[in-house]
C-alpha cells in the first residue's frame, strides 16, 4: 500500500475531534442541511424549508440571520456554473517560501478570479482555483504565470479539469461519520463542462441576483424589482437558466470550521488511465466527497483522480477516504490536508474587477 497522509511540509495541521467552535442544536443542524440541499427557486422559498422543517417560517428566518451573524452560514446564493458561463478555470499548485507563505497567499488572493486558496501540507504548498473571464487578454495560462511571478513562486503546476464527476457542497450536519462514509446514489455520469449560450438579459439577470440573497419572505423581490419585471418571471427565468446549466441551484454556503467540519483532506488517486471513468463515478458516489475530478499526471505527481473528503476531523476525513480505498480496490493515495484557508468566496460575473487587475499587473 502506497497511502501517504503526513508530510514533513508545512505547520500541524488541524485535527479537532469535535470541530464546532459555535453550539448548534438540532433544528440549526436539521435548518443547515435544508439550506444547502433543498432551498428551491419560489416565491417564498423560507416557508418551503420551514414546512419541510416542521415549524413556522418566521422560526425559519430567525435562525438564518443568527446563523448568519454567528459565521456559520457564510452566505444564501445563487450558484452559477463558472464553465458553462465561458469562463476558464483551473486548480493551481505552486510552490512558494514556506517561511512566508503570507505573502505568496496575499497576492494570489488579490485577483478576483481566485475563489479558492489553502495552505496545504505538501511541497506544493499553496493550491487555488482561479477563473478568468471571457475576453480575457492574458487568458488563463498567462494570468497563471503573471501570478506566479508576482508571488515569487519557485515552481507552479497547472491541473486543470479532464474529467468533472462532481461538484456540490453539502456538509452533512445531522449524521455521523458512518453516513459521510457511504454511498449515496448511483454513479453519475461525468458533468458537462463546454461553454453554453447566454445572452445580454442572462447576464442582467446574473448581476442582479448573484451575491447575498436578503433573508426575508421573498429574497427574489428586490431582484426582480432592479430588473424592472415581475417576480415570477425572474424566477421562472431563473428556472430557464439552471435547465441551461448556468446555473446550479440556490443554496446556503458554511463556513466549515464554524459548522463543525475542521478538516478537509484532498484525496488523490493512482487510478489506472481505462478505470478513471469507471471509478471516478464510483468514487463521486460518497456523501462525504465534496468534488471529484479527474486531472493531468506529471512524472512526479502520478495521481489522477482528486477527491475532496470534508469531516470533523482527520479522522473522519481518513474514514471517508479509507472506505472508497475498500470499495473500489485503489490503495495507492496521498491525502493533502489543508492547514491554513487563504481566501474562500463565490465569485462575481461580469464585474470590471478582471479587466482592472490586468491593467494594474500585466501592462493591458
Amino acid at each position: 500500500m502506497a497511502e501517504v497522509t503526513e508530510t514533513n511540509y508545512g505547520p500541524k495541521l488541524r485535527a479537532r475531534k469535535d470541530g464546532a467552535a459555535a453550539p448548534l442544536d438540532e433544528l440549526d443542524r436539521r435548518l443547515l442541511n435544508l439550506m444547502q440541499g433543498s432551498f428551491p427557486i419560489a416565491e417564498r422559498p423560507y416557508q418551503h424549508v420551514a414546512t419541510q422543517a416542521g415549524v413556522a417560517e418566521h422560526e425559519v428566518l430567525a435562525r438564518v440571520e443568527r446563523l448568519l451573524r454567528e459565521r456559520i452560514i457564510r452566505q444564501v446564493t445563487p450558484i452559477f456554473d463558472t464553465r458553462a458561463l465561458g469562463y476558464s478555470s483551473m486548480l493551481v499548485a505552486a510552490k512558494v517560501d514556506p517561511e512566508n507563505p503570507w505573502r505568496a497567499a496575499n497576492v494570489i488572493n488579490a485577483h478576483p478570479g481566485v475563489s479558492h486558496n489553502y495552505l496545504r501540507n505538501h511541497e506544493f504548498n499553496i493550491w487555488f482555483t482561479i477563473a478568468t473571464e471571457p475576453g480575457s487578454q492574458l487568458g488563463l495560462e498567462g494570468t497563471i504565470a503573471r501570478l506566479g511571478e508576482l508571488a515569487g513562486a519557485e515552481s507552479i503546476r497547472q491541473l486543470p479539469t479532464l474529467k468533472l464527476f462532481k461538484i456540490r457542497m453539502d456538509l452533512e450536519m445531522e449524521a455521523g461519520t458512518d453516513k459521510l462514509a457511504q454511498q449515496v446514489a448511483e454513479a453519475a455520469e461525468p458533468a458537462e463542462t463546454d461553454p453554453q449560450p447566454y445572452d445580454e438579459f442572462d447576464r442582467a439577470v446574473i448581476r442582479a441576483t448573484q451575491g447575498d440573497l436578503p433573508v426575508v419572505s421573498e429574497p427574489f423581490a428586490p431582484a426582480a424589482a432592479a430588473l424592472g419585471i415581475g417576480q415570477q418571471q425572474l424566477l421562472a427565468h431563473l428556472e430557464q437558466m439552471q435547465e441551461r446549466r448556468l446555473l446550479r441551484r440556490v443554496a446556503a454556503i458554511l463556513y466549515h470550521r464554524r459548522a463543525g467540519f475542521s478538516a478537509n483532506g484532498m484525496g488523490v488517486w493512482k487510478v489506472p488511465e481505462e478505470r478513471v471513468l469507471e471509478l471516478g463515478m464510483q468514487m463521486a458516489r460518497f456523501r462525504g466527497i465534496s468534488h471529484c475530478y479527474q486531472r493531468p499526471t506529471y512524472p512526479d505527481w502520478p495521481y489522477s483522480v482528486f477527491t475532496m473528503a470534508h469531516g470533523r476531523s482527520k479522522e473522519e476525513c481518513d474514514a471517508i477516504l479509507d472506505s472508497i480505498a475498500a470499495q473500489t480496490g485503489i490503495s495507492d493515495r496521498a491525502t493533502l490536508y489543508s492547514s491554513t484557508e487563504f481566501k474562500k468566496i463565490r465569485l462575481l460575473y461580469f464585474t470590471d474587477e478582471h479587466r482592472d487587475w490586468e491593467a494594474r499587473n500585466a501592462g493591458l
